[in-house]
């Protein structure tokens, strides 16, 4: 089991952010956490890499329980993309270097590295498409060229999971396709025993993510496969409006209001 949520709740400055969440994600699972804005998204998964603590509930994230394990040790573990880590990367940083640093779950490198590190870096970065970026500063690529390094940080530990933060925030769309083609052969090479990818919209879920986690205010409004999450019924209640669910050509899904006529 990759992730084991029994009960966790996490309170910040007296006030909930997160209640009661019962949840758990097995290996070689694609998961897509849904949900709007102060939902507890990105809580959730602060949790998971250890930044957070919960607050009450038991946490086991690669069968590691927190409070009895090197929270450091395990952030190698586990591949992070978020616009939370991209803020805190220099502008003047360079490619390679920064898709190093991946190894050591570090904005900046402490550690030794070796030439077959920096071999393993420029790697990884053309296999996820940044060849032209190698020695390219940070502060002078697009988003998306920014998000191709990321990937490719999170990729270079071999991580156990890989977390996908609201990928595409800010991405033109030709860029946003680009990231969810990539995004969808990473998971089918299910080199990672696990990915989540967390975003607002239902039409980014890349096909091959097939569990769907709705968060809502804070607690799990439903979790399951997504033929029985994405329904319909269930979403008009999640959004307290009526909606209608279509099926996109290349085996995604988006959802509109439903007409009042």
């Amino acid at each position: 089991m990759l992730i084991n949520c029994e009960n966790v709740s996490f309170i910040r400055d007296k006030q909930p952010i997160l209640q009661h969440i019962n949840w758990q994600m097995n290996d070689h699972e694609n998961w897509a956490i849904l949900g709007l804005n102060g939902s507890g998204k990105t809580t959730l998964l602060k949790l998971i890499t250890g930044y957070d603590w919960p607050s009450s509930g038991k946490l086991t994230v690669l069968g590691e329980t927190f409070g009895k394990t090197s929270i450091p040790d395990l952030k190698k573990k586990i591949g992070w993309v978020s616009s939370d880590l991209k803020q805190r990367i220099k502008p003047y940083d360079v490619a390679e270097n920064i898709v190093l640093s991946g190894k050591f779950a570090s904005i900046v490198i402490w550690e030794k590295t070796t030439e077959k590190d920096e071999k393993q870096a420029i790697e990884s970065l053309i296999r996820c498409g940044g060849k032209a970026l190698i020695g390219k500063k940070y502060g002078v690529m697009s988003q998306g060229q920014q998000q191709i390094v990321l990937i490719a940080r999170a990729l270079m530990a071999k991580p156990e999971l890989l977390i996908f933060d609201e990928p595409c925030n800010g991405l033109d769309l030709f860029a946003r396709q680009f990231m969810l083609e990539k995004i969808d052969h990473i998971a089918q090479e299910k080199q990672p025993k696990g990915l989540i990818f967390v975003t607002h919209y239902i039409e980014e879920i890349p096909a091959s993510f097939d569990h769907i986690l709705l968060i809502k205010d804070g607690k799990i409004f439903a979790k399951g496969l997504k033929s029985d999450v994405l329904t319909p019924d269930l979403l008009t209640r999640f959004y307290d409006n009526s909606i209608e669910v279509i099926k996109l050509p290349d085996n995604r899904l988006t959802i509109t209001p439903k007409s009042s006529k």
